[in-house]
Order: C-alpha cells, then sequence, then structure tokens
C-alpha cells in the first residue's frame, strides 16, 4: 500500500468503467482524486454513458478508502469546460501529480453514418490531447501522463469498413494517433522529468463491450445477439484463452506508472492484451 501515496490523480471518464477502477485502485494506494465525466449520453452511441448517479457512486467508492476526491461534470471535447474542471479540482485538493486521459466511446457497427467516426475522434483523440494539454500548467514537474489507448490501435489494418464501420474504424484512427503522440511528446517532456506513457488494452468487461451493437460485431449472424451469444467468440481475439481483460488489470498497469516506480518509463507503449497484438500478426 502506498504507492502514490500524497499524490493528486486527474481521471476522466471516471464514472464508471476502467475510470472508476483506477481512481479506487489509485485511492487504496494513498491518491486523492479528481473524477471527471460528461455524465450525459452522446447521441451516435447506442449505449447508455455513464450518469450522474455513476460519478456518486466512484465518489463513494474513492472516499470509503480514505482519501479525498473532487467530482466534476464536464465534457472532453469542451477545452474550456475541462479547463476550468481541472483548475477547480487542483485548487481544492492543491497539486496535480499525475492525468489519466480515460474517457473514450465506441460507435461500432455496418451502417452507422459518417458522424460515427467524427464523434469517436472528437472525444477519443481531440478529447484525449484536450485533458493532457488542460492538465500541463498545473502538472509538477516530474508528473505522469498515462493515456488510455487500446490494442485496436496497434494492429489495425486498413480497408473496408466490415463489421465495425466508421465508428470502429474512427475508433483504431484515434488510439493509433495517440500512440503516435505519446512517442513524440516523451522527448519534449523528458526534460523536465514529466513523463508520458500509453497503456493499451484488448477488450475490457465494461459497459463498451457489454453492449448489443458490439455483441454484433462478433455474431453478425444474429439480428439481437446477447452476451451469452458474444461469450464464446470474444476469445478469438487475444492469443491467450480469454474472452476480455478485467478493469482492475489495467488499473494495475495505470499504478506502475503513475507511481516512482515508474520515474525513468517514458514514451512506453504498454500492452494489457492478453496477446491480442502478437495474435492478430499470425
Amino acid at each position: 500500500m502506498g504507492r502514490v501515496e500524497g499524490k493528486v490523480v486527474a481521471i476522466t471518464g471516471a464514472a464508471r468503467g476502467q475510470g472508476r477502477s483506477h481512481a479506487v485502485r489509485l485511492a487504496e494506494e494513498g491518491a486523492d482524486i479528481v473524477a471527471i465525466d460528461l455524465c450525459e449520453n452522446i447521441d451516435i452511441v447506442e449505449y447508455p454513458l455513464a450518469t450522474a448517479e455513476d460519478l456518486e457512486e466512484t465518489v463513494r467508492l474513492v472516499e470509503k478508502t480514505g482519501r479525498r476526491v473532487v467530482a466534476k461534470q464536464a465534457d472532453v471535447r469542451d477545452y474550456a469546460a475541462l479547463r476550468t474542471a481541472l483548475t477547480e479540482g487542483v485548487r481544492e485538493l492543491g497539486a496535480l501529480d499525475v492525468v489519466i486521459a480515460n474517457a473514450g466511446i465506441s460507435p461500432v457497427g455496418a451502417g452507422r453514418p459518417v458522424a460515427a467516426f467524427t464523434e469517436t475522434v472528437d472525444v477519443n483523440l481531440s478529447g484525449m490531447l484536450n485533458t493532457v494539454h488542460a492538465a500541463l500548467p498545473h502538472l509538477a514537474d516530474g508528473g505522469s501522463i498515462i493515456v488510455i489507448g487500446s490494442a485496436a490501435g496497434l494492429i489495425t489494418h486498413y480497408g473496408p469498413l466490415g463489421a465495425m464501420g466508421p465508428g470502429g474504424m474512427g475508433y483504431a484512427f484515434a488510439k493509433t494517433t495517440l500512440a503516435a503522440y505519446v512517442n513524440w511528446f516523451a522527448t519534449v517532456l523528458a526534460p523536465s522529468g514529466t513523463r508520458i506513457n500509453a497503456v493499451h488494452p484488448t477488450n475490457v468487461d465494461t459497459d463498451m463491450l457489454q453492449n448489443e451493437a458490439m455483441y454484433k460485431v462478433f455474431r453478425p449472424d444474429l439480428e439481437h445477439p446477447k452476451r451469452e451469444d458474444a461469450e464464446p467468440v470474444f476469445p478469438m481475439v487475444q492469443a491467450m484463452p480469454i474472452p476480455y481483460v478485467q478493469p482492475i488489470d489495467v488499473s494495475h498497469a495505470v499504478t506502475f506508472l503513475a507511481s516512482d516506480e515508474s520515474r525513468y518509463v517514458t514514451g512506453t507503449q504498454l500492452r494489457v492484451d492478453g496477446g491480442a497484438v502478437v495474435n492478430a500478426g499470425k
């Protein structure tokens, strides 16, 4: 315990899923949390997004660890709103040591409009850039920036849209580009001692995966596939015989990169993917 004792960590997409898991795990290790989430639906996304009640639950779980938490509702696409949320959170908690750009959407499916691509890029790429850039003025030298990518961004094959549709293509484009951003920006930040790294999970057992639109990608033969229909097919993505990883598996990697254990680790593309990337190369 205490691997990030006394640090202040800002996390986007913190109301549920991976973001909540990161917040609670880091709080367990001694961090105070600025938890940011939109808490509204986005029309292009077929599955419900997190709510204000979800964000309140994250607050409750963090407070249960004995750490402080400030919750803010802000859209990562809105730089001014995000900057205000971070400024207010830092003012209340006194510092900022780590920022985790986690917020994301995945409106997959064949036949979706072009907006599925553009809005995915707006959230998953522009939102990530907004998060990092709005946090930089507050981030102490020697701080840690962690962006949540995806194995999909490391195994992209250009060609027909297929079952993933324009949203899936936008998702892969955004995650591929943020991986390149980490590589370039790490050199710029290095003289200050500030680090930037990416964590690339395979499918994670969250609402982003567990919804009918995603089930249709894996079971296009069914009109209304359910979880039990897709579960047997999920393992095809990974080399290891698993359907997906759990949010806590990603949080363990995030905790390492947030802690001083990784003080000389920067520009890293850390995969928590069950061998999905190497499996795709076969």
